[in-house]
């Protein structure tokens, strides 16, 4: 049996408010994560379809200590006051083999204190489309929480309409969110914004926490990370579609999947959730949004460092995020050096695919089969202007000349930066008709492909098609 331990529950009282899940009625374990059960050393009796027991909300483990965290944010741009763990319950934190600790956090468990208008419930869509969308990026190297499982039930839950209840397993190192420093610093409690941060660097950057400049230091790598972090998703054209300073990880990890997309054809505008009316959350706005969230967090910090110390730390935000964008996209187009005109060159491919419609993640990955004495043909053929394409094209193989890489060194290059499979709307929609039919094959097949997504493999060529017209025109809103 796994351990479990319960640091927030100990170390932070009057940050939560202690409570069980609320089991769903009807509630039957349709779906679980192999991998990520073995990597957290779960026996497989566990698993078994009549073991609904902590997957439903209706048991605990040993160790367990439920409870609702309470945080505030600003949605949208706009202070909201008091959120709040509308939904879901810390159950605790499981102490692995190696020493690590995860929190397991139930979605879907329930009324909590901080639901609001909510009915503290989630419905098998969203859980579908979160489990999905969390291993999808872990498979793509992005740092992001996990899903372990889901559980489906014949209790009826309302959104636009009636659907069914459900509850999903969310593993992460932590939940703590840079709307938790706000919620104390906006109620003029600096005591428990300290403390919070003291907790922090204890389990989190234990390394820092005997150093003078451990609060400057701490600050600095949360910009670092969320700079690596918003770089990782533009490199594969992940919009996360709601970064509310409440759904900003203080560890720099993806959290909260919601009205979430990939994008089909390179779009730099893109919005991934319909009901973003000004387009606050578009594509190409996402790192100047998560500078503008690391500003919220670093006020709410004011009152316990210097102003000296977060403007440093911002600073750090940008050539973090410059350096890991540079890596990734150089790995895509497959060079091995830095040269000045490296920007020129990308903005050139993308502005091509742009003015075309062309798919962002089928067009990086036929770069790999192009060699530099060769004809593009494949490539070429799905760009109109082709004179365009054959200026962008010279230009490009000038470049790899003057790094004297051979061919397949490169290509291999670029086909382990360049996804074969993305998890598309359209896919993922196909996987949740199927489960709400408790067919869950679909499902099982898209996650066995996003869990390696450059695998080449004949059973995954069903998922690596571009979607139809149809397709692409698959919307998504909060109530996801």
């Amino acid at each position: 049996m796994s351990q479990f331990v319960h640091s927030y529950f100990d170390e932070l009282p009057g940050f939560y408010t202690a409570l069980s899940p609320t089991p769903l009625k009807g509630a039957r374990l349709l779906y679980h994560s192999q991998p990520l059960a073995a990597e957290l050393g779960l026996s497989p009796e566990m698993f078994q379809p009549q073991s609904v027991g902590v997957w439903a909300g209706e048991s605990l483990l040993p160790g367990m200590k439920p409870l609702a965290q309470v945080y505030s944010g600003h949605q949208f741009g706009v202070w909201a006051g008091q959120l709040g763990d509308g939904r879901g319950i810390l159950l605790g934190e499981q102490v692995t083999k190696g020493g690590a600790r995860l929190d397991w956090h139930l979605k879907g468990a329930g009324l909590t204190p901080y639901s609001r208008m909510g009915d503290g419930r989630a419905v098998l869509r969203s859980t579908v489309r979160e489990f999905l969308a969390s291993e999808a990026l872990h498979g793509l190297g992005i740092p992001t929480t996990r899903a372990l499982t889901i559980v489906a039930s014949d209790e009826p839950v309302y959104r636009e309409t009636e659907e069914r209840g459900s509850m999903m397993m969310r593993i992460a190192p932590s939940h703590v969110r840079f709307g938790h420093f706000e919620h104390f610093f906006y109620a003029g409690q600096q005591e428990q914004v300290r403390q919070l941060l003291d907790y922090t660097q204890r389990h989190h950057w234990p390394e820092l926490v005997d150093d003078a400049d451990r609060d400057f230091l701490w600050f600095k790598d949360v910009a670092e990370r969320t700079g690596r972090l918003i770089a990782a998703w533009q490199a594969v054209g992940f919009s996360h579609g709601v970064m509310n300073t409440d759904n900003m990880s203080i560890l720099g990890i993806t959290i909260d999947y919601g009205p979430y997309g990939f994008m089909d054809d390179y779009r730099a505008n893109f919005v991934c959730n319909h009901s973003d009316y000004q387009g606050r959350y578009a594509f190409y706005a996402q790192p100047s949004v998560a500078y503008w969230n690391l500003h919220r967090l670093a006020n709410a910090l004011s009152g316990v460092m210097s102003v000296e110390q977060l403007q440093a730390g911002l600073a750090a935000y940008e050539p973090a995020l410059k350096e890991e964008y540079g890596l990734r996209m150089r790995a895509r187009l497959g060079l091995f050096t830095r040269e000045e005109g490296d920007s020129e060159l990308l903005n050139g491919l993308l502005d091509l695919m742009e003015k075309e419609g062309r798919d962002y993640t089928s067009t990086f990955r036929l770069l790999s089969e192009v060699e530099q004495s060769g004809s593009p043909m494949r490539l070429r053929d799905d760009f109109i202007d082709r004179a365009a394409f054959d200026d962008w094209h010279r230009r490009w193989c000038e470049r790899l000349r003057r790094e004297g890489i051979d061919d397949a060194q490169r290509q291999a290059s670029i086909r382990a930066a360049s996804p074969r499979r993305v998890l598309r709307n359209y896919l993922a929609q196909q996987a949740i008709e199927a489960a709400e039919r408790d067919d869950v094959a679909p499902l099982a097949l898209l996650h066995r492909g996003l869990i390696d997504p450059y695998l080449e493999a004949k059973e995954f060529e069903s998922l690596e098609a571009p979607p139809s017209e149809e397709g692409k025109g698959i919307e998504v809103s909060c109530s996801s």
